[in-house]
């Protein structure tokens, strides 16, 4: 098959012709027909990861149609239209009996502890347990947008943040995480504040439902300016970008015993962000963290799709082939995409 390699951190990525996977006994092959192109992608090529192993094949928001499946999966057929989420599970750790997943002991991760799906192929671990079955109404290209930034901001806004209507969403970083956030708790009934430095993103931002937007070179305080239009500070408050400076203002930006929820990544020099510990105390705030989503909540998420709530395909920035693929890649951290890059062609 073809597959991008890369063999060594931050250098330049190669397409190749490697062995087509095979599958293990609780696992299938998903022939892939779209995956998405995404910062942790990025963070993995450059070396942030210690889960990879060179050489490493990236990828982890896929959509595809199951090739091949092992002896011993009960739920799924060749043939099977699927996802699944970029962490999966073992199934028999505390955490996934206790239906968590997103934190399993043992996790799998196509594109992190194994390779992934910037490929015609991949191999999905636990089939039973992880893979969800998509609907025939949605395509690939949607449906490999949801992997991991659609995903992670719902469980951010809907299981972590209990966001209800109402109430008011900042959301620090108008990327594919961020326009996420945005568009699923307007479709809950939240008032939702987008923050950025570019006005492009903040355009789409609106599109995606925000009420209102902060271009932070713009304004001398990017917490005042959201404390004033949400009328004392946001409720919950979103770091979607994963950068001190938008940790730093999205729990500044919280009004008292409001929630900041962590999702853009912080690693490398950006892992031990400071935090206004005194306001957390004072105000009772609190921080979480969300990573991933369950396949058995992908429901919920899935109900909201096909009755209209949610368009995750009005995200996507632009699909591109898997040669292009390494070019996107390599420039995600310059943030100058708007949308969701999406590799449809292989």
């Amino acid at each position: 098959m073809k597959a991008v390699v890369y063999e060594a951190f931050s250098a330049p990525p190669r397409l190749q012709n490697v062995p087509d996977p095979t599958p293990v006994a609780h696992g299938v092959v998903v022939k892939v027909m779209a995956t998405g192109v995404c910062r942790s992608d990025w963070h993995g090529w450059v070396g942030h990861d210690t889960d990879i192993q060179l050489p490493h094949v990236p990828g982890h928001e896929l959509a595809g149609i199951i090739e091949a499946v092992g002896k011993d999966v009960t739920r799924w057929n060749s043939g099977d239209r699927v996802t699944v989420p970029f962490v999966a599970g073992c199934g028999a750790c505390p955490e996934c009996h206790s239906g968590n997943h997103q934190v399993c002991d043992h996790q799998f991760q196509p594109g992190f502890t194994h390779w992934g799906s910037f490929a015609q192929y991949v191999s999905i671990h636990k089939a039973d347990i992880n893979l969800v079955r998509l609907p025939e109404t949605l395509d690939f290209a949607t449906a490999a947008s949801l992997g991991c930034r659609f995903v992670t901001s719902f469980r951010a806004i809907v299981d972590q943040g209990k966001v209800t209507a109402g109430q008011w969403v900042a959301v620090h970083g108008c990327g594919g995480v961020g326009l996420s956030a945005i568009m699923i708790a307007n479709a809950v009934g939240a008032n939702v504040v987008a923050i950025d430095i570019s006005d492009d993103k903040l355009a789409l931002a609106k599109a995606m439902g925000a009420v209102a937007t902060v271009n932070a070179t713009k304004v001398a305080s990017v917490v005042e300016a959201v404390t004033e239009i949400t009328h004392g500070g946001a409720h919950v408050s979103v770091d979607a970008l994963g950068h001190p400076t938008t940790c730093f203002n999205s729990i500044s930006n919280l009004r008292k015993r409001g929630k900041h929820i962590q999702v853009g990544l912080m690693l490398a020099e950006n892992s031990t962000p400071a935090i206004p510990m005194s306001k957390v105390i004072a105000h009772e705030l609190e921080i979480l963290g969300s990573h991933g989503m369950q396949a058995h909540r992908y429901g919920a998420m899935m109900a909201m799709l096909q009755t209209g709530k949610l368009m995750p395909e009005k995200l996507i920035g632009k699909t591109i082939s898997l040669e292009q693929s390494i070019e996107a890649l390599m420039n995600m951290d310059k943030f100058d995409v708007t949308g969701v890059t999406v590799i449809t062609e292989f």
